[in-house]
């Protein structure tokens, strides 16, 4: 199992980049930058893969409907560059929330949309000339929608790989199928490792068996809040405004796949509970309505030996990368954590 950092996009960015380099100093894997309604991520990925020099670099995610695929192409593969060869393209669909309230483009045809996207992502690095004629999709544009003189063209630059690897967060069913069929990575978030099976196993199961043998295993790669020690029962309620805010706030009713996700794995009476707080404005009494069994289930915040069993369960479950995000705001003492975390790595 890899460890991973994940770093928040809401603020602070130069100062977990410190934090990141001390953290390749010890061996960590992987840093992923999020991108929400935020700074962007790749001007961020950029600052990183100048201050450090052998940890594997990765958006984590960046929507498909706000670049077009050309252009995610063109910066993963000028990302990949300037990390010599280090970066991971870690693509979603995000949410009608974030994509028609912050950045007015319609939410539609996510499956198909990021199919094609991977299509065009993967031709582009091969440096052939870019020709796609798919229903969300065309290029070069036809002569009836535009002025008929565009001609297909190659990327000018030689990618440092013609295979850039391609996460895809995903968290409903025909989502996780696809992931499983056509990507390097899968990206889940809130993973419960006891109900992984019972809410996507079939999902990966189909996806797997029509998946391309070159692209080698499926790396599942979780993020999990990280506290290690006798008395960090209290860090439990430092990951619950997240859970609140997705669970509560990303989406409207009916609308939210987190609220969703939360039902799937049993919470439907208090993911419904947490919505209606939330949605009334009530955010403080949404964050403290959020179970610390939940909290618990989802992340890494208790002693050796139970970090080491919660370790044991990621694995059985399939999970090859572990992103943490330690619950600190000590530099030393989230070194400390990620440290004992790789000691207790099955």
């Amino acid at each position: 199992m890899r460890t991973g950092i994940f770093l928040s996009y809401a603020g602070g960015f130069k100062e977990a980049v410190e934090d990141v380099v001390e953290l390749e100093k010890v061996g960590v894997d992987i840093a992923l930058v999020a991108e929400a309604y935020s700074y962007d991520a790749i001007s961020q990925l950029g600052y990183l893969a100048a201050k450090t020099s052998t940890i594997e670099l990765g958006s984590g995610v960046v929507p498909i409907y706000v670049r077009t695929p050309s252009l995610l192409a063109m910066t993963a593969a000028g990302l990949d560059y300037v990390s010599d060869g280090r970066f991971r393209l870690g693509i979603g669909t995000s949410g009608p929330q974030v994509m028609e309230g912050f950045h007015g483009v319609p939410f539609d045809a996510p499956l198909g949309r990021t199919r094609e996207v991977v299509e065009i992502c993967r031709q582009v690095w091969r440096r052939e000339n870019v020709v796609h004629d798919g229903r969300h999709y065309q290029i070069p544009l036809p002569a009836d929608r535009g002025t008929g003189l565009g001609k297909p063209l190659h990327l000018i630059n030689h990618p440092v790989r013609e295979r850039i690897p391609i996460t895809i967060a995903a968290l409903g069913p025909k989502n996780v199928e696809l992931t499983a069929e056509i990507a390097e990575g899968w990206q889940p978030v809130f993973f419960l490792p006891e109900k992984a099976d019972d809410v996507w196993g079939d999902a990966l199961r189909s996806g797997s068996a029509r998946r391309d043998p070159e692209l080698g295993p499926l790396d599942v790669m979780v993020s999990a809040s990280l506290a290690i020690g006798d008395d960090v029962e209290d860090r439990l309620a430092w990951a619950k405004p997240q859970l609140a805010l997705y669970i509560g706030g990303m989406g409207a009713r009916g609308q939210n796949f987190y609220h969703k996700l939360a039902t799937r794995y049993g919470y439907g009476e208090i993911a419904d509970h947490i919505q209606d707080l939330f949605l009334a404005g009530k955010k403080a009494e949404a964050i403290d309505a959020v179970p610390d069994e939940l909290v618990r289930s989802v992340s890494l915040v208790g002693t050796r030996g139970f970090v080491k069993e919660r370790l044991a369960a990621f694995a059985e479950a399939g999970v090859t990368t572990m992103l943490v995000h330690p619950l600190t705001g000590d530099r030393r003492e989230s070194v400390r954590y990620v440290e004992e975390l790789q000691s207790l790595l099955p």
